[in-house]
């Protein structure tokens, strides 16, 4: 029994040496772009530094949390990236569940619909950015529009020039976006569903919208916990966006973490200070993970 035993500990040997051979590539890819990047700005968190790379690290220990804790923009950054968050994540799980049940039936040219809904994943933030900055412009389409139906005593609309109207017409570019690329999530769950089940609810009573309610949402629930974080996730993550159409503004209104970050490290060459806020950030992207992995549990999606 010796020889087979030895046998079988170098066949497993062997194999899990080719699995790491083939792995090894992407894990020194992730450590030099990923990995080794977020220690050394959790080192930089603590200390005092610019962007002279070849100036020594000065440690001062907490001193960059005390500042964030007492730092009003901090707090109205965050504010604002959880509203970010609240506007965003509830109509994006929503709107691609409900695309994802209308796309998801046997008709004529179905694929080009559901090709259609995808299509916006596929263009560019800048070009998307660029257009609906366009399309908000005071003399640009969406003012046309309206101007054309109000007649002549319309004012246009300040779309990125009020402080109230900035932030819902930024999150709109982030659902146009995000639509079609959670549709196909639920798509996948829901040709997952068996057709038998739908029929059984039906023969119960349960039709319509009820039979959604019964047979779709409760198989769906790793879906739905799956989209619901990785968009929270992308939410709190937001910077494209506000950073080609409204830089932060007006006053502030459009202003989120990531964008924070940017603004501290390579407009006020605050590097250490913006690890700090980095590391907060980080921070609150482990608690959304966390909450995906404790709703989830064993039956969630990986």
């Amino acid at each position: 029994m010796t020889v087979p035993i030895h046998r079988g500990f170098w066949q497993s040997f062997r194999n899990s040496v080719t699995a790491w051979g083939f792995l090894l590539p992407a894990i020194l890819l992730l450590s030099l772009s990923v990995l080794i990047p977020a220690l050394m700005a959790l080192v930089m968190s603590f200390t005092q530094t610019g962007l002279d790379v070849s100036e020594p690290l000065r440690f001062v220990g907490l001193s960059n949390m005390r500042r964030l804790a007492n730092d009003p923009m901090f707090f109205r950054v965050l504010g604002t990236t959880l509203l970010y968050l609240i506007g965003v994540v509830p109509p994006i799980v929503l709107g691609s569940l409900t695309l994802a049940v209308l796309v998801n039936r046997s008709l004529p040219a179905i694929h080009f619909l559901r090709g259609a809904f995808y299509t916006p994943v596929l263009v560019s933030i800048v070009v998307a950015a660029i257009a609906f900055r366009w399309l908000y412009a005071e003399n640009g389409l969406i003012n046309g529009w309206l101007a054309e139906f109000f007649g002549a005593g319309f004012s246009s609309i300040g779309f990125l020039t009020n402080p109230l109207l900035a932030l819902p017409a930024v999150m709109l570019v982030t659902l146009w976006k995000g639509l079609g690329y959670y549709m196909v999530i639920f798509l996948a769950g829901l040709q997952g569903i068996s057709a038998d089940l739908y029929e059984a609810a039906e023969l119960d009573g349960s039709e319509g919208i009820r039979k959604h309610i019964d047979i779709t949402l409760p198989l769906l629930r790793p879906y739905l916990t799956l989209v619901a974080v990785v968009s929270s996730i992308a939410a709190t993550k937001v910077f494209e966006e506000v950073f080609l159409m409204t830089q932060g503004g007006p006053a502030d209104s459009t202003r989120t973490l990531v964008y924070y970050v940017y603004d501290q490290a390579f407009a006020e060459l605050e590097i250490s200070y913006a690890c700090t806020v980095g590391l907060a950030l980080f921070l609150i992207v482990i608690v959304l993970t966390g909450l995906r992995l404790a709703f989830a549990g064993d039956r969630g999606l990986l």
